[in-house]
């Protein structure tokens, strides 16, 4: 006899899976077959999936709310869809993309259109990660070309930390005595005499 699952996966712990699980209630599937993970989908070390993995068996039946809740990585995705379709033998229904639903069109014709629409929809949600994450990276690096600063503030220096530094920068002290002084550490200290020293440079 085959069995319903269904695999929801949200990126990290802070989201929510409220959407994904409503969708899955409405399907009737019992909830000792519904496995998440709540972790990136960059690849398929994810435990709640593996252990779904397990127990699927031929003739099984796989819910999941759209593709990008299976996996990002192009390659990763298509190699979990022929484990899954080709090795375990299992239907696949993909509820956002009712294209991707496996068990219709086992014919030749109806397989080929599958395994298009598959590929392009994998493509995309890839494409869409890189996307994400370069304009990540951009929109940093035009924050700090603005002064925003990140991570954790700097700890206030000691109020003789300009005094110090002048008698060290003169030579009057070692580095080891001046970072003593100031109660610091020595890179502690030496990282903040360049920062000082770039700001009056400006």
């Amino acid at each position: 006899m085959s069995n319903i699952y269904a695999y929801i996966r949200v990126s990290s712990k802070e989201q929510n899976e409220d959407r994904q699980m409503i969708a899955m209630k409405k399907l009737c599937i019992q909830r000792k077959n519904i496995f998440m993970d709540k972790q990136s989908g960059k690849n398929f070390e994810r435990p709640q999936y593996q252990k779904m993995l397990h127990k699927l068996k031929k003739d099984d039946l796989l819910y999941i709310k759209s593709i990008d809740r299976l996996g990002r990585n192009y390659e990763e995705i298509l190699e979990q869809w022929r484990i899954l379709t080709k090795q375990k033998g299992i239907d696949i229904v993909v509820l956002d993309m009712p294209l991707l639903d496996t068990r219709r069109g086992k014919d030749l014709m109806g397989t080929f259109l599958s395994d298009i629409v598959l590929q392009i929809l994998s493509f995309v949600a890839e494409n869409e990660r890189i996307t994400i994450r370069q304009r990540q990276a951009e929109g940093i690096a035009a924050a700090k070309a603005k002064g925003v600063q990140f991570g954790r503030p700097p700890y206030p220096l000691p109020e003789n930390f300009y005094q110090v530094y002048q008698q060290w920068k003169a030579g009057e002290i070692t580095g080891l005595a001046a970072a003593k002084q100031c109660h610091m550490p020595m890179s502690s200290f030496r990282y903040r005499a360049k920062i000082y020293e770039k700001t009056k440079v400006q």
